[in-house]
């Protein structure tokens, strides 16, 4: 090694390394994507944050990430001639080489340290990224495609959304980079140390043959071997990660169900049947762990057994010849580092298959999200077009998923400020009716015209988000109503001991009919063009409900009203009914109005 001329000697090799494994890198994805199946589901998840239509950024962050990586190889060659120099400067006693060397040493370390660094801040910075996007990505799609509501529709219906979302997200992101950027290193350091140790390497004789060049041909030799033998132990725990995903997300999402549904579990008193079916699932999370676990101590003891051989080799071989006085101590050292690094990046590919293994259940994962999603965007829907001031149903026909009717053929104008009522047996469809009117149903037909503007639906048990009473009582556009219109809205729904805790956590702690009177609220606040009513007063006495029916129908005497319900009560503030019959048959009449 010329260290005179170490600078631009390493510049130029960084510049053409890179050049190379920027060629090498792209042919390799290519043929991934290409020829395997694996390939084209990581492309399919990967590839919108390397578009170049959503900004050169994330190709330029993962080209630096690749040349620090390229550069990181070049250090490590630099390092390996040091050694060799530095030690043989220690055997010759000479002690002006020395303290040369320990000066290059100080810059060699300076310049790895910051590379280091800078290395660590641009894959955070890439990672970060990535996982921005990506998360964008998937919950627009998600929530576009309404798979967080229609996925019950699909054939196949992935298990837990949320944590492919969060958790996989993370993981397919982070492994990417690591096991891409491993393998330049390996590959790179390959090629470098190969040469240094083809140079250092001396003849082997076997059963009387001799070996030119020994310690070159017995590490390739050995790590193939041994690569061979470590994939046919760590194959299993591709699907054993997979099922660690599925099960502890499922474990956690119990848990999940627990806390949210903790009033009725209390009133049913079912904390024992809670406890069984928590510790059932956690049980089948613990087997597949301990079958990770054994699968993972056979994978890891045939490892670490291979890297601990490995470490006498270039000593055997090196040592007679250092006591021939054929090499140097520095040559023995840098046979050492060499044999080391080449057997190491050889292993690579054996080492980091469990972690590949996870890899690729994490990619299953996503994919199936992403499938899950699409098949949902594809459900066919009722055409739902908007009509200046009425609701208008032509043809509708309603089914269940197995293709029983519930509603044929039905054709009914609601003008705006008309109310509809819908009444029916339990099961005749009436929720259903609302749902396809929503454009929500798949298993239906026929044509829905809806009035411009914002429409309303309250269902039996109103949704609240998760923040303060604020953010549940303008739920869900913005709160940008001042805190006077809110605590008027609370008065006129009987809420008015809540209007000044606005800011404070309390709709997790309304009583069922508290909800639903906040679920009036927000009709008092958005002022929308249609009102969709499901079954949205049953925990209000009927005094209660008279009140706000009242209220609504004078607040918004342009609006047009459907309500699904039973009550006798609700009558007087309708202006038709429509009585679902079963199999598919139904009845519109009027009503008298005596409000």
């Amino acid at each position: 090694m010329d260290w005179g001329t170490v600078v631009v000697d390493s510049v130029v090799w960084t510049a053409k390394a890179f050049a190379i494994t920027a060629l090498v890198f792209v042919a390799v994805i290519a043929a991934l994507v290409r020829f395997t199946r694996w390939g084209r589901q990581w492309w399919r998840i990967a590839t919108s944050f390397f578009d170049p239509r959503n900004g050169a950024g994330g190709l330029v962050l993962a080209a630096i990430v690749l040349l620090l990586t390229v550069f990181a190889v070049r250090m490590s060659v630099l390092f390996s001639y040091w050694y060799n120099d530095f030690y043989t400067a220690i055997q010759n006693l000479d002690e002006s080489a020395f303290w040369r060397f320990m000066r290059i040493f100080a810059v060699l370390a300076t310049i790895h340290v910051v590379r280091a660094l800078v290395d660590y801040l641009l894959a955070q910075t890439l990672d970060i990224r990535w996982r921005t996007h990506l998360n964008e990505r998937l919950v627009d799609d998600w929530l576009e495609s309404g798979s967080f509501y229609k996925d019950r529709f699909v054939s196949s219906p992935v298990d837990n959304p949320d944590q492919r979302i969060q958790v996989d997200i993370t993981n397919f992101v982070t492994t990417t980079r690591v096991l891409s950027m491993g393998a330049v290193t390996a590959v790179l350091s390959i090629v470098s140390f190969t040469g240094i140790l083809w140079d250092l390497s001396g003849p082997i004789t076997i059963l009387g043959t001799e070996i030119p060049r020994a310690m070159v041909f017995l590490v390739i030799v050995y790590v193939l071997v041994t690569t061979a033998v470590a994939f046919w132990i760590g194959r299993p725990l591709i699907m054993l990660n997979f099922l660690n995903e599925k099960l502890g997300a499922t474990y956690r999402y119990a848990l999940v169900r627990v806390r949210e549904y903790g009033e009725s579990i209390a009133f049913y008193r079912g904390e024992g049947v809670e406890r069984g079916g928590l510790l059932a699932r956690f049980a089948a999370v613990i087997r597949n762990w301990w079958r990770i676990v054994f699968r993972t101590l056979k994978f890891n003891g045939f490892n670490l057994a291979v890297n601990q051989t490995a470490v006498i080799f270039p000593f055997l071989v090196q040592g007679p010849r250092l006591f021939a006085g054929q090499v140097t101590l520095g040559d023995v050292m840098q046979t050492s580092n060499a044999f080391g690094q080449v057997h190491d990046s050889l292993s690579f590919f054996r080492e980091s298959y469990d972690d590949f293994a996870a890899f690729r259940a994490t990619t299953i994962r996503l994919n199936g999200l992403l499938d899950t999603t699409h098949q949902a965007a594809e459900l066919p829907s009722v055409s739902v077009r908007a009509q200046e001031d009425r609701l208008e149903l032509t043809d509708l026909s309603v089914e269940t998923p197995a293709g029983d009717p519930l509603v044929t053929d039905l054709s009914l104008g609601v003008d705006a400020g008309e109310a509809l009522l819908v009444r029916g047996a339990s099961g005749s469809g009436k929720t259903t009716l609302l749902r396809t009117i929503a454009g929500l149903w798949p298993y239906a037909r026929g044509e829905v015209d809806r009035p411009t503007g914002d429409g309303l639906f309250l269902s039996q048990h109103p949704y609240l988000p998760l923040g303060t009473l604020r953010d549940a009582v303008t739920y869900p556009r913005a709160a940008d109503h001042d805190d006077a219109a809110l605590r008027t809205a609370l008065e006129t729904v009987a809420l008015g001991h809540l209007a000044e805790r606005l800011d404070t956590d309390w709709a997790r702690t309304l009583s069922p009919g508290e909800q639903q009177r906040l679920g009036f609220a927000r009709i008092l606040l958005s002022s929308p063009a249609i009102v969709f009513l499901d079954e949205a007063t049953a925990a209000i006495d009927e005094g209660l409900e008279h009140a706000l029916y009242r209220t609504m129908r004078e607040a918004l005497p342009d609006a047009v009203i459907v309500s699904v319900g039973h009550r006798s009560t609700l009558d007087a503030f309708h202006d038709r009914v429509l009585e679902l019959r079963g199999e598919g048959r139904w009845v519109v009449s009027d009503l008298e109005k005596s409000r």
